[in-house]
């Protein structure tokens, strides 16, 4: 008997799904991701590192969220993921951490162009890149991170060449075979943490354009390993080689329960695991607390978090560009205890010379807690040491936007506008109801080329 691989049991799976199987909850969601994404895109639009990739394009007919421009169906996939991820406020998985929208959104919105999808295959291929993105992370806890990856690069790519599969009604033996060519485009290292410069931006956006062009090839006829992640030298021992992969929470209840309802839609641009230090450190601002007197600060923490958000810790006390300080708790702590606030607007160049943030990120400390849930949960603490010997500390065991805290519909709607405003979009009315008309299955390809109208 031939051993059924990983990549054909997903196959399997992914050929018989229909948009009607979507349960009501998961379509709901992943029309609020899709919101989310667009008007990220519009927030960050005339970035200097969104401008710098679209000069880098391929011509073509493919839209561009919040631009005139068009561009190859490629170009397009990474213009608008890099656009969607820039600022560090799109949707996480938590148990990942993953970030799932920023690599389906412009995947599928690419593909929808290129294969003249309805409206309701692109959200079967959304809901069913989104699933098999979150559920791939819960099968390598924390191991991807550890040895040097971006974990919503490497399993970006195999999501998105699913979603695209899905969605264009590919069948078992295509599907698996675009999962074994993605697994030669999965990439993306973290040395961006050494000096905040500007690869993690376009992780989503190379994911997306890689999955368009994985399941291309395998639709006309080119193949792919068939043990892609589970062979001697595929993606499970060389992104993941720390861990024996949970395979049960890659197919338990698969098409059953959707694990990607739980995405989480981040309330601050920053760092996903920062989001409950600066809850803390403003409930500690808002009991009225006199910050010169403060001696020092610390913060328990996990140990996954360490190497990417406390050290090296010279950096993170000062971060050498406005992009690092999102990947620094001493500089998140410091905006909740001074601003009360962390907008797109606190992660500037100004503010990371502003010496009271200084003064104040550099007093912040963390100790190694043995039992924090890290990554089941994402938790926050501070306490601040006050000069005359007395302490204040908040403790908070979840991430707020997240699965035990999530934000409204009304929260979520009022982020699309602020990041309209933020992004100059003078119709954002008209954004939304393109976006709510997709997520309802009511329209076709089509009604996408008007999100990049621009005025």
């Amino acid at each position: 008997m031939i051993e059924e691989s990983i990549a054909q049991r997903l196959g399997n799976w992914g050929e018989k799904l229909e948009p009607a199987s979507l349960p009501k909850t998961t379509l709901e969601k992943n029309g609020d991701i899709l919101l989310d994404i667009v008007g990220l895109c519009i927030a960050s639009r005339n970035k200097d590192y969104v401008q710098a990739v679209i000069e880098a394009s391929e011509p073509g007919e493919h839209t561009l969220i919040g631009h005139s421009l068009r561009t190859s169906a490629a170009s397009a996939a990474i213009i608008n993921g890099t656009a969607a991820h820039g600022e560090d406020f799109d949707d996480t998985f938590e148990g990942g951490p993953v970030h799932s929208g920023v690599v389906m959104v412009p995947a599928m919105l690419a593909a929808a162009e290129r294969y003249q999808l309805s409206s309701a295959d692109t959200m079967l291929g959304l809901a069913a890149g989104n699933e098999i993105l979150c559920r791939l992370a819960l099968t390598l806890p924390k191991a991807i991170h550890k040895s040097g990856f971006h974990p919503t690069a490497v399993l970006g790519s195999f999501a998105a060449a699913f979603g695209i599969a899905v969605a264009c009604k590919a069948d078992s033996r295509i599907i698996a075979n675009a999962l074994g060519i993605a697994g030669s485009m999965a990439s993306g290292i973290i040395e961006y943490l050494g000096d905040g410069s500007w690869t993690k931006r376009m992780h989503p956006g190379w994911a997306a354009q890689s999955g368009l062009r994985a399941f291309a090839m395998a639709k006309a006829g080119f193949k792919g390993p068939k043990f892609v992640f589970e062979g001697e030298h595929g993606a499970f021992k060389v992104f993941a080689s720390s861990v024996d992969p949970k395979l049960d929470c890659l197919f338990d209840k698969l098409g059953q329960q959707y694990v990607s309802d739980a995405i989480s839609f981040k309330p601050y641009p920053c760092g996903t695991m920062i989001q409950p230090y600066i809850d803390c450190a403003r409930h500690l601002r808002e009991q009225g607390i006199n910050v010169s007197n403060i001696e020092s600060i610390l913060c328990e923490t996990a140990e996954g978090y360490v190497h990417r958000l406390w050290e090296p810790k010279a950096i993170k006390s000062a971060p050498p560009s406005s992009y690092a300080a999102k990947f620094s708790v001493p500089f998140g702590v410091a905006l909740g205890l001074l601003r009360g606030h962390a907008n797109l607007g606190d992660y500037n160049e100004e503010s990371i010379t502003e010496p009271d943030l200084l003064n104040i990120a550099a007093k912040v400390n963390y100790e190694i807690d043995l039992n924090n849930p890290y990554p089941a949960a994402f938790t926050g603490h501070v306490r601040l040491l006050f000069k005359d010997g007395s302490h204040k500390e908040v403790r908070q065991g979840f991430m707020r936007g997240g699965r035990d805290s999530p934000l409204s519909q009304n929260e979520i709607n009022e982020k699309f506008y602020a990041n309209s405003q933020y992004g100059g979009h003078s119709d954002p009315d008209k954004l939304l109801a393109i976006c709510r008309a997709i997520a309802t299955m009511q329209s076709d390809y089509q009604l996408i080329r008007e999100m990049g109208e621009t005025e």
